[in-house]
């Protein structure tokens, strides 16, 4: 299968890779290209930017959370009737993995045999810029870094003193340059970017964002780069099942400004097994939708909107007695935090939340946990059993503080001195602050499905809608 395609990579973090990238897509999209993005790395932020730049729903690329035949097979679905494909990296180009540097931008560019434009923030930078690319061209031979895109150009002069030694001692083309300050900001705060949900004018700084790459990018040997990517072998073995259920079992899917970070494989992958989503709005409705058979809450930023959250006590009581009636229920980070007594902010005040699980939740200065995390389940629940591993991802600001003496904790993973528990695992409840993959952890992702349709066909969860 021919799929032009391109891999936008930097030189490390903060080099401007999403603001390229997302202009890129943009740009190309408004010349009529039907654009899919992707983003390297366990992202819920920048595939939104890139979700308004195309109009199709952008998707994560992650070897660690997916096994990397299945990240192929996610590629190629994806990438279906589109006319070109461009990945965001994550990091520095070769950034991965403490252990090996796995789950690298290169990796994934293997993977794909795609071709690599690589963002060099050459601020403070003259000659030297040549040896930086040089060397990343040398490190891997097997990375076809193809083009380079110079960002914080600060003069024509400066132009001159790094795309020329550039271009001579790699022999690779710089396709584009941009000048300081020439991009407009995307807003950002303790976690990052600010996602596009939240961001009311977001479609109009994109489409600023897209005419000031195309006034900065040589759009046509850009495109010439993508399509001079080969073909690629179709995976012998495939994640998502050749049929779909005739039965749809209605699950409902938190959404909204507080609650938006999902990975859009992974909501596909348990279509593909039947579930219809209903979205709703922990913010604004007062109750869970009518006739479902089980309920999602992921990840997103509920402590900022605790004041609507918590004086929406119709829709946390709705919550927590669907729980107790035994709705099957399953929660990540953001929605563990919703899920718990309350939360204890920043400035030390206290929001009661919907108090399924018996524990508090407490803001912290700083990062509370963060990185890859490959986790044993510790009980028997409606999804899990005792001593099967799970891959998933932890980023997070809180910190859950058990009201209980017995407490069954979801998970544990080797810590630095001793072995980190996390989560809530208890009967029909499975919540933590791990963001788990559905793709890669398809056993799990079953179990939740077989649940909610014996809860269906108990009679719970009404007629249906399918």
């Amino acid at each position: 299968m021919v799929i032009p395609r391109l891999v936008i990579a930097g030189i490390k973090s903060g080099v401007g890779k999403t603001s390229i990238a997302t202009g890129l897509m943009a740009a190309l999209a408004r010349r009529g290209w039907r654009v899919q993005g992707f983003k390297v790395g366990p992202d819920y932020i920048d595939p939104g930017f890139h979700t308004v730049a195309t109009g199709r729903a952008s998707r994560n690329l992650d070897t660690f959370l997916v096994p990397p035949e299945g990240v192929l097979e996610l590629f190629l679905r994806a990438s279906q009737g589109c006319d070109l494909a461009i990945v965001e990296g994550v990091m520095g180009l070769y950034d991965g993995r403490l252990e090996d540097g796995s789950s690298s931008t290169a990796e994934v560019a293997k993977l794909l045999k795609a071709p690599v434009l690589l963002v060099v923030d050459v601020a403070s930078l003259g000659q030297s810029a040549a040896a930086l690319v040089l060397g990343f061209c040398q490190l891997d031979p097997q990375i076809n870094i193809a083009g380079v895109i110079l960002n914080r150009v600060s003069s024509n002069r400066h132009l001159e003193l790094v795309r020329g030694p550039i271009e001579k001692a790699t022999g690779v083309p710089v396709v584009g340059w941009i000048s300081k300050g020439a991009l407009p900001a995307l807003p950002s705060r303790h976690l990052g970017l600010v996602p596009a949900l939240e961001q009311e004018g977001i479609k109009g700084d994109i489409e600023r964002l897209g005419l000031a790459l195309e006034a900065s990018l040589n759009l046509e040997e850009i495109l010439k780069i993508a399509r001079r990517a080969g073909p690629l072998p179709r995976p012998t073995e495939t994640c998502f099942p050749s049929k779909f259920p005739v039965t749809k079992v209605p699950i409902a899917l938190a959404w909204d400004k507080a609650f938006n970070f999902y990975y859009q494989d992974g909501l596909d992958y348990l279509s593909a097994l039947g579930v219809e989503w209903i979205p709703f709005s922990p913010l604004k409705e007062e109750k869970l939708p009518d006739g479902i058979a089980g309920l999602v809450v992921g990840g997103g930023f509920p402590e900022v909107f605790l004041p609507e959250l918590a004086s929406n006590k119709r829709m946390l009581h709705s919550v927590a007695q669907a729980a107790a009636q035994g709705l099957p229920l399953y929660a990540e980070c953001g929605g563990l935090m919703y899920l718990s007594r309350g939360l204890r902010d920043h400035n030390g005040r206290y929001w009661p939340l919907a108090g399924v699980i018996p524990a508090l939740c407490r803001m912290e200065e700083r990062l509370a946990g963060m990185g890859y995390r490959q986790a044993r389940t510790l009980r028997h629940t409606l999804y899990t059993r005792p001593g099967e591993m799970v891959r998933g991802h932890e980023f997070h600001y809180s910190r859950l503080q058990p009201l209980q003496t017995f407490f069954p904790w979801a998970y544990s993973w080797p810590g630095t001195a001793s072995s980190i528990f996390d989560g809530y695992a208890f009967n029909n409840i499975l919540a933590s602050y791990l963001h788990l993959h559905w793709v890669g952890n398809t056993k799990l992702a079953q179990r939740f499905v077989e649940a909610c349709r014996r809860y269906q066909k108990l009679g719970r969860g009404g007629k249906g809608r399918g």
